[in-house]
């Protein structure tokens, strides 16, 4: 008599949490090939036949995998999330330099941003102990329509992002907070034409921002920003610094290419006058902002 697959012995080691036993499974994946069974799982992970299976089936529902028959393969969800990061990783590395000679030169804190559904992202923080004011830090979140940061992004985006990130809610952190949408709206057309946001202490009391998008002749990919306390005595004098250093640093990704242009808003076309192709997940987003 043969047996499909041995069940793993229990031990006296501390059960393994829901996080950890999907995390078995996913690393099963690692260096097997394209497809595995439910049998193959099992003996690759250490984790019962029946938690595997119900956390296979949890892992496909999420897009992290896909199945075909008996077999189990890595999918789109995970995939976006690799691309998400090369992509993060490679623009970190490209703007680095650009961003210590931002800091040196003005003399405040200096950051790099990407925009995640309704919140900006920090990939980068750059300062000294002088920006301890700023609550900031890398990997931290903020809510992008009170951040110079996020605005830049929105206003160099797309639409339906915009009109979301209204739908969530333009709640007041500050009583300087733009909380009415038309407002919100009309700061976004303002940011289009000077090429720059500015954060007038709208997401903290006594913290201002300039920001520039970072971005060839369509959306914004990221944005890059200088930021402190007092420094909106300056902030119209360093715009044409944060608008250089994100020039620098899309110039050091993808060469000159094509620069920003201003041009009719064609019927359809979101915020910067753009055509609005589908962006339902992050690999469509990096085929479109990568090469444009």
């Amino acid at each position: 008599m043969t047996t499909s697959a041995v069940e793993p012995v229990e031990t006296g080691a501390p059960p393994l949490s829901l996080l950890e036993k999907a995390a078995k499974v996913l690393s099963a994946f690692e260096s097997a090939g394209p497809r595995l069974t439910l049998t193959e799982v099992v003996q690759r992970s250490g984790i019962r036949r029946s938690s595997a299976h119900r956390i296979l089936d949890q892992l496909v529902q999420l897009r992290w995998l896909e199945r075909e028959g008996r077999d189990y393969r890595l999918g789109m969800g995970m995939l976006e999330l690799g691309a998400m990061a090369s992509h993060h990783n490679r623009l970190r590395r490209a703007a680095l330099p650009h961003l210590h000679a931002l800091h040196e030169s003005t003399g405040h804190l200096v950051h790099l941003t990407v925009l995640d559904g309704s919140e900006v992202v920090y990939l980068e923080r750059i300062g000294g102990s002088d920006d301890s004011v700023v609550p900031s830090r890398t990997g931290g979140r903020q809510p992008a329509y009170c951040t110079a940061s996020g605005k830049a992004i929105l206003a160099f985006g797309d639409g339906t992002t915009v009109e979301q990130v209204i739908r969530d809610g333009l709640r007041a952190r500050t009583p300087r907070t733009i909380t009415r949408p038309e407002s919100f709206r009309r700061e976004l057309a303002m940011t289009r034409e000077r090429g720059v946001a500015f954060d007038h202490e709208e997401g903290y009391r006594g913290v201002f921002c300039v920001a520039a998008p970072l971005r060839g002749a369509g959306r914004a990919v990221a944005a890059i920003s200088v930021s402190g306390h007092g420094v909106h005595r300056e902030m119209e004098r360093l715009a044409p610094a944060v608008r250089g250093c994100a020039r620098s640093v899309w110039q050091s990704m993808f060469g000159p290419g094509r620069q920003p242009e201003k041009r009719a808003r064609p019927a359809g076309a979101g915020p910067a006058g753009l055509p609005q192709p589908s962006m339902d997940n992050m690999m469509a987003w990096l085929r479109f902002s990568d090469w444009m």
